[in-house]
């Protein structure tokens, strides 16, 4: 079950075996004196396997640094990030080497699908696995199954000039999960969608959830999709709290 902050009293062992995704305490603080800035304070979040959740809130609420913390780019100022049972941050120190844990656990999937043009489809999915040590062979073969399981295996050749904007998010799903990511985290990804090929993402998304065991947590203000998650999280003033409770599946 999902709390708010100040109802969670942090444990010192991960909660649940469960569990994709969780933070504690998280607070990030900018400057200092007369200039501090707050952008976020005791966020914590929890966040199962195969599940879905919402981050909500207006611009300047403090979503894009949570998500660039979890995401492990932009540290926290204090408060700890448990990763698959592992802690990966406490604070400002990484338990772990972060360029290498991000490349094998967390997955990205933007508002803009940030792929490769001079590669073709399935290139764009095998690279993320040949920069982890991943030979080619086996890349190609894993980013074929994947262009497959989501419905693009026969656009797999196709320049990225010559796939539609829902083909596009597909083929950066597939690259997102390549390295057979913990957490999938998304920022925006249906914002440059229309109504339509936005229910085909988030639905997506879910079908991810469930069949690849991942956290996924997705940041927006796409009110059209928001049946399609199990727990809808919302941030202000850099405080996050629950608005729709995780459902059970």
């Amino acid at each position: 079950m999902k709390i708010t902050a100040t109802q969670r009293t942090a444990p010192t062992q991960p909660s649940s075996s469960t569990l994709a995704i969780e933070t504690r305490g998280l607070r990030k603080v900018y400057g200092e004196g007369n200039t501090e800035v707050i952008a976020m304070q005791d966020a914590s979040v929890s966040v199962r396997q195969g599940e879905v959740v919402a981050l909500l809130g207006p611009s300047g609420s403090g979503k894009s640094t949570f998500l660039t913390a979890i995401g492990l780019i932009n540290p926290p100022t204090s408060g700890q990030i448990w990763i698959g049972g592992e802690l990966v941050m406490d604070g400002p120190r990484a338990q772990t080497d972060v360029r290498s844990f991000r490349r094998k656990h967390i997955g990205f999937v933007f508002q803009k699908s940030n792929l490769i043009d001079f590669l073709n489809a399935r290139e764009n999915v095998q690279i993320a696995m040949e920069l982890n040590g991943i030979s080619h062979r086996a890349a190609g073969i894993r980013a074929q199954e994947l262009l497959d399981s989501l419905g693009v295996g026969d656009r797999a050749n196709y320049e990225v000039s010559m796939l539609s904007g829902g083909q596009q998010q597909r083929v950066a799903v597939a690259r997102a999960l390549a390295n057979h990511p913990s957490v999938l985290l998304a920022d925006e990804p249906t914002a440059a969608l229309d109504s339509f090929r936005g229910r085909q993402v988030m639905e997506l998304f879910r079908d991810v959830a469930r069949q690849h065991g991942a956290g996924v947590i997705v940041v927006t203000h796409d009110h059209r999709t928001l049946d399609a998650f199990d727990t809808i999280y919302e941030m202000e003033d850099g405080i996050i709290r629950v608005s729709k409770q995780p459902t059970n599946f």
